[in-house]
């Protein structure tokens, strides 16, 4: 088959992205981000994945989401939720100084929660949040405080008023989504639950994935294109 060669040639590069070279030599600059082999290096079996990957994949989707045929993608960085959370809309409405949130489809707001990735997915056509943790926790809080924050900068920036009463807030379940089966995998399923949302497919990956989409983030990341 013509693709083997092609899969040897990305094996050997992604194998060369772990293994040769310096912790602080820079793999991939893009979106105002540079990442390092030691930030790829976290895309490594079991690793945790840290801001700088998360951020970087998002930019990733959101690139591609300007391609037609893709809905309309708006991402919040994984700094976001946590100042939100602390000072409310006062203390984030400079970051979207320049931009309508609400002229996209979907907004991905990845969040860190101390030692854990889950995502939060605002879908403007449907008037849905929900929340996406793989492993099962509920978020409906954080549904909550970020309705809350639509409404203000809906207010603020449009002069329209939302009705809370048209949104649906909910916490996926268990059923619903695929879980993580260890404790390090939960940035990379956040990756994923945001590649498969920001193509509208449905979410039908399983924890045996896992490895091997690692190793294609890395590719992805380091040519700066998603496959």
């Amino acid at each position: 088959s013509p693709l083997i060669p092609l899969f040897q040639a990305m094996e050997s590069e992604i194998s060369a992205a772990f293994d040769s070279g310096e912790p602080e030599d820079i793999l991939s600059r893009a979106f105002k981000l540079t990442v390092t082999r030691e930030d790829i290096c976290t895309l490594q079996p079991l690793g945790w994945l840290n801001d700088r990957i998360m951020n970087f994949y998002m930019g990733l989707l959101v690139e591609r989401s300007k391609k037609e045929g893709y809905p309309a993608v708006y991402a919040f960085n994984t700094f976001f939720y946590s100042k939100l959370s602390s000072t409310s809309h006062r203390g984030v409405k400079k970051w979207t100084k320049g931009v309508d949130i609400f002229e996209h489809d979907v907004i991905l707001v990845p969040i860190h929660l101390r030692i854990h990735w889950t995502l939060l997915v605002v879908d403007l056509r449907e008037k849905t949040i929900k929340y996406f943790d793989s492993l099962g926790q509920k978020g409906d809080h954080i549904c909550k405080t970020v309705l809350k924050y639509l409404e203000e900068e809906s207010r603020e920036k449009r002069n329209i008023e939302l009705t809370a009463s048209e949104w649906t807030l909910h916490s996926m379940g268990t059923e619903e989504i695929p879980q993580q089966n260890n404790g390090s995998d939960c940035g990379v399923f956040v990756c994923k639950f945001a590649d498969f949302i920001s193509r509208d497919k449905p979410i039908i990956f399983t924890p045996e994935h896992m490895p091997y989409f690692r190793r294609k983030m890395v590719w992805e990341i380091i040519h700066q294109q998603l496959l």
